[in-house]
This record gives structure tokens, C-alpha cells and sequence, in this order.
């Protein structure tokens, strides 16, 4: 088994519960893996055999542009969207991180992990 990863990608978006949260946003970082056969790639040196990494990131950054209240659901949105994109991987894991949670203390994360 192989495995490629995106590592601390950063977005600005608007997700959470609390209405202000909806207003002025905040930052996420995000860490995607995949894991399946990537030996065809390997040995033929070209991109067509290959999880493009660009693709990848491209779902990350569509799934965090649309708003929603729980981390849990991008999360859930990205696997599946991840997995309905490349068939073949065998297993797709992200984890996502809230930046300083306004939860009434100092708190420099909240983070999610979905593994499918």
C-alpha cells in the first residue's frame, strides 16, 4: 500500500454555529491522506496513472467554500467526494482544524478526523 498526502493546506472560510462565525470567518488548516496501488504511476512516470494531487486539493478547497455548521460534515463531504472521485484508493483520511475556536478560552484548535 501506498500513500500520498497534502499537508497544512490553509483556507479562509465561514463555518460554524454561532452567527458570528458566518460573518467574519475564520482559518482552517487542512491534511488529507490517501492510501491505495500507486505502482502503475510509479513505474510509468505519468500523470494519467496517477492521483493527481492538483484534483485532490481542488475537492478540499470546493468542499470548504460551502459553509456549513460542523467540521464533521466537510469532513464527511470531502471522503466522499475524494473516494467518488478516485474509486481505486483504498482507504482516504482527513483531518481539519478550526483556528482558534471561539469557545471562551484560549484554545489554539477544535480538529476533526473522518477515515473511510
Amino acid at each position: 500500500m501506498n500513500r500520498i498526502e497534502l499537508k497544512d493546506m490553509e483556507f479562509f472560510a465561514k463555518h460554524g454555529c454561532f452567527e458570528e462565525e458566518r460573518i467574519i470567518g475564520n482559518r482552517f488548516v487542512v491534511n488529507l491522506s490517501v492510501e491505495g496501488d500507486f505502482s502503475a504511476a510509479a513505474e510509468s512516470d505519468d500523470i494519467a496513472d496517477a492521483v493527481n494531487y492538483q484534483t485532490l486539493y481542488d475537492i478540499v478547497r470546493d468542499e470548504m467554500d460551502i459553509p456549513s455548521n460542523l467540521l464533521e460534515n466537510i469532513a464527511q463531504r470531502i471522503v466522499k467526494h475524494v473516494k467518488a472521485e478516485f474509486p481505486a484508493l483504498s482507504k482516504v483520511a482527513v483531518t481539519i482544524d478550526k483556528i482558534n475556536p471561539p469557545l471562551g478560552g484560549k484554545l489554539y484548535a477544535s480538529s476533526v478526523t473522518f477515515e473511510e
